[in-house]
Order: C-alpha cells, then sequence, then structure tokens
C-alpha cells in the first residue's frame, strides 16, 4: 500500500469507506459543477455522486470517535441535514424544479462536503495526519 495513505487504512473499513467516497463525492460535485446542466450525463452524474454522498452519509453515522451525547456528536447532526437535503434535492429534479434543485445540491455540496472537510483537518483527526503528517 501507499505510505501516506496509512493513517486513513490503519482507521478501519468504515472510516476509509466513509473518506473515500466523501472525497470522491467532493471532487465529482466539482465536475458536475462546471459541467453543462440537464444533460444525460449531467443525470448520471448526479447519480453517482448522489449514491457516493449516501454511502459517505450512512457510514457517518457510525462513526463514533467524537462522543458528545452517547455515541454521538454534532457532526452527526450534520449527516442527518445532509440525507434531507439529498433526498430534497433529489425530490426537487424529479418535479423539473431546476431552481429549487441547483439550490439544494448546492448547499449540500458546499455544507456536507466543503465545511466538513475543514472539521476533518483538525489536529487529532486522521484526515490531518493524512494530509500533514503528524496526529
Amino acid at each position: 500500500m501507499i505510505d501516506w495513505l496509512d493513517p486513513l487504512t490503519e482507521a478501519g473499513w468504515l472510516i476509509t469507506l466513509h473518506a473515500s467516497t466523501a472525497m470522491l463525492s467532493l471532487l465529482l460535485g466539482v465536475f458536475i459543477l462546471v459541467r453543462p446542466k440537464g444533460s444525460l450525463v449531467h443525470r448520471a452524474l448526479g447519480y453517482a455522486w448522489l449514491a457516493g454522498m449516501a454511502l459517505a452519509v450512512l457510514s457517518s453515522l457510525f462513526i463514533s470517535q467524537i462522543r458528545l451525547w452517547g455515541p454521538f456528536s454534532p457532526i452527526h447532526l450534520l449527516s442527518v441535514f445532509t440525507i434531507f437535503s439529498l433526498l430534497y434535492g433529489w425530490h426537487a429534479a424529479r418535479r423539473h424544479d431546476r431552481r429549487t434543485h441547483q439550490i439544494a445540491m448546492i448547499a449540500t455540496w458546499v455544507g456536507a462536503l466543503g465545511l466538513n472537510f475543514w472539521f476533518t483537518l483538525l489536529p487529532g483527526r486522521v484526515m490531518h495526519e493524512l494530509f500533514f503528517g503528524t496526529a
């Protein structure tokens, strides 16, 4: 295995799954945002992004490294918000409500992936060690 990935692979399969699907969703989201909207490619990439986000969110519900309320933390509130936001945006697309779909999906991408990414870089987190080499 690649040495710099050791912090991630040593964290266990659940965190590896979560981080991998979140990172792929972050990058795929950028690609979707810069491409033309409404095409078959946009729809296919959107479903791939939705699947990646669903895996990232569902896996996050079972990660409990930070415990404030039993096994839960404020990050779990973001997970619940993300589930509803994904469903809301998907439902808007199914109704052909472009504006609502656009707002919901961009808000989900920025909130769940963009902002949360910065929290993962805090000292003591796996991603901090992965990117900066220290725990």
